[in-house]
């Protein structure tokens, strides 16, 4: 959506107009008390659509006025400039409190209390997702299914749009590596370069910054620019202040500044995509930072959250956060909320995906223990066991359990060849690989002794 499209605010907070601002405010104190930061749910609204939330008792433009002066009053301002050398700033409405006190709650009960079950399907399904999810909002048009299969079976890329997913799951990994580490010019350089290797997207040079200001954010309807990045030969210098900004100790403590550690993440994932340094390839960076973040910060649940599969799901209000942010005197508020409910979205997704897997598991378990196998398997051979009984005939190779499970190629081998033996499986030779095919008789097999 262009600028033109949104009607702006009628009020602007600056140092030329805040004695009119304050002379207005004295005379329409009494709306103090109906009008906060936020709108009576809790929402932080723009004025295209704050407008329309307004009781119609009241005027519309003072209601607007009062709001804007409590987020003015309560703005925190960051060590970060925009492309008019003023400091992008937020501010920390009771609503955004509280998300980011669920967030930072549910993470922490999510490492302590999930069953060793569920911490097992977390490792061998949900890794890949983020990888999947990142690449198909930069506009790779695989399916989930034929990209997953790709990566389970560790093939190599068919296509580009196959090379990106495979890229972004390498970066994934990258990232958890790096979590010690400080943030560098170099690093996300790096991060880029995994990002985009052998792709050819607007003529990207992996790693490397762009070295022009053709690069612009369109509506992608009439080309209009929604925004122009920072001119190229800054990206250096305002990359080094966003270093400092990532490496600074922001805890409250000895008289320092307290910034959330995930508010702190989602402005590092708006920066990167705002300052745009490269050709092609800034949402992946941007979002492979935040996640870097997060880890480096104790949020480790956060490797198994896709926060692109819903990003995905709505592009257009994804740049409305974005454009909000930059249009509202550089208020990151507005792309602070948006990715924390995107968080918040993707951790209920998630658990209600492992609720579902794990009673699917249970279901097998309980059939399992009446048989006479069912001390027989460890926890991958059922697993596997409930995958071939829910699809007769599907295969498994020696290389997507390894991968899939995180263990060796020889354990997986030995763990197929067994169920084989107890007749859930039959092998068969295509090529060099051998396949174990899942049988349809399986319920009956588990009746049967062990080998």
């Amino acid at each position: 959506m262009a600028k033109s499209r949104i009607e702006k605010s009628p009020i602007t907070f600056t140092s030329d107009n805040l004695a009119v601002v304050l002379n207005m405010m004295n005379s329409e104190s009494y709306l103090m008390e109906y009008f906060r930061e936020t709108d009576d749910k809790g929402r932080y609204l723009y004025w295209d659509k704050f407008k329309w939330h307004v009781p119609k008792e009241h005027d519309v433009k003072k209601a607007w006025l009062v709001t804007k002066w409590c987020r003015f009053t309560k703005r925190k301002p960051i060590d970060l400039l925009d492309v008019n050398e003023e400091h992008f700033h937020y501010c920390k409405p009771d609503s955004l409190q509280a998300k980011l006190y669920k967030i930072a709650k549910l993470s922490g009960e999510a490492m302590t209390s999930n069953s060793a079950v569920k911490q097992k399907f977390l490792i061998s399904s949900l890794v890949m997702e983020e990888a999947i999810s990142s690449a198909q909002l930069e506009g790779a048009s695989t399916t989930r299914r034929v990209a997953k299969k790709m990566l389970v079976e560790a093939r190599k890329p068919r296509s580009e749009d196959e090379l990106m997913i495979l890229n972004n799951y390498l970066l994934m990994n990258e990232v958890k590596e790096l979590i010690d580490a400080p943030l560098s010019i170099d690093m996300i350089k790096y991060f880029h370069q995994i990002a985009t290797k052998g792709t050819s997207q607007n003529a990207v040079v992996p790693g490397e910054f762009r070295e022009d200001n053709e690069i612009v954010i369109s509506d992608g309807i009439d080309g209009e620019v929604l925004h122009q990045p920072p001119h190229f030969e800054e990206i250096e210098k305002r990359l080094e202040r966003l270093c400092t900004f990532a490496n600074t100790i922001h805890s409250g403590e000895g008289g320092d500044d307290f910034i959330d550690p995930i508010v702190k993440a989602i402005i590092l994932h708006f920066m990167i995509g705002y300052e745009h340094p490269f050709a092609d390839g800034n949402g992946r960076t941007a979002r492979a930072i935040f996640y870097w973040f997060m880890l480096k910060n104790g949020f480790e649940f956060f490797e198994y959250l896709s926060i692109s599969k819903l990003l995905k799901e709505a592009p257009v209000k994804y740049g409305m956060a974005y454009l909000y942010t930059e249009i509202d005197e550089s208020d990151l508020t507005y792309f602070i909320y948006y990715q924390v409910d995107i968080i918040l979205r993707s951790m209920d997704e998630l658990f209600n995906y492992l609720d579902e897997r794990s009673r699917e598991f249970d279901e097998v378990v309980e059939l399992l223990e009446n048989s006479k196998m069912a001390d027989c398997l460890n926890f991958i051979q059922k697993n596997i066991v409930k995958k071939a009984m829910k699809n007769p005939g599907r295969t498994f190779t020696v290389k997507e359990i390894a991968n899939h499970y995180e263990v060796s190629e020889n354990t997986a081998r030995k763990y197929l060849k067994e169920l084989t033996n107890y007749k859930v499986l039959a092998p068969m030779k295509e090529g060099r690989t051998v396949k174990y095919i899942a049988l349809a008789d399986i319920k009956d097999v588990l009746d049967g002794k062990c080998a």
